[in-house]
């Protein structure tokens, strides 16, 4: 699945959204690294990767050449500042009409629109793959994560209430939404 679009931010600046490709995959390893630092709302810590650079790019690739599946990478200036994606739950009858949504995106773009642009982006991909539903969890804390998703149309399903173990603050509470599509 291909996906191409240029935006401008709230701060005036010019975010370009696409497929990664493999050359892209060291710039995209470091935004992973970067995002999962800053934030204690993904699922998981940097030191918990076990892609390096080549493996990144041909998982990039392996993405753009998927019908059903995407990885975007929002870049400015040159720089990778966000990542979202959709993959497929399963490929079994029961479960292939689900995807799930994920998304990081650099602590200083956060509030500029590059989030929603990137969810709406990839809401439009699950939707030309043919899914019937989207789905996504979210640490129940990060409310302006919620509020946005609330805006493009998932609803909450359900919570678990000691759904990641944080270093930081012991349990966080995991919201699980979906979206009709």
């Amino acid at each position: 699945m291909i996906y191409c679009r240029q935006i401008t931010l709230k701060n005036g600046k010019t975010a370009i959204l696409k497929n990664g490709t493999a050359s892209d995959g060291s710039a995209v390893l470091e935004n992973f690294n970067l995002t999962h630092a800053e934030t204690d709302y993904l699922l998981s810590y940097p030191d918990e990767t076990s892609f390096d650079a080549e493996k990144e790019g041909r998982y990039l690739e392996k993405k753009a050449a998927s019908p059903n599946e995407i990885e975007l990478v929002a870049w400015v200036d040159g720089k990778v500042v966000a990542t979202a994606g959709v993959d497929a739950v399963g490929s079994r009858y029961k479960v292939r009409h689900r995807a799930e949504f994920g998304i990081s995106v650099l602590r200083e773009y956060w509030g500029l629109g590059l989030g929603r642009a990137l969810t709406q982006a990839c809401i439009a991909c699950a939707r030309e793959a043919g899914y019937a539903q989207l789905e996504l969890s979210v640490v129940a804390e990060n409310t302006r994560a919620i509020a946005l998703y609330e805006q493009e149309g998932f609803v909450e399903y359900g919570r678990n209430p000691r759904g990641f173990l944080s270093r930081v603050s012991g349990f966080q509470e995991v919201v699980h939404m979906l979206l009709k599509l």
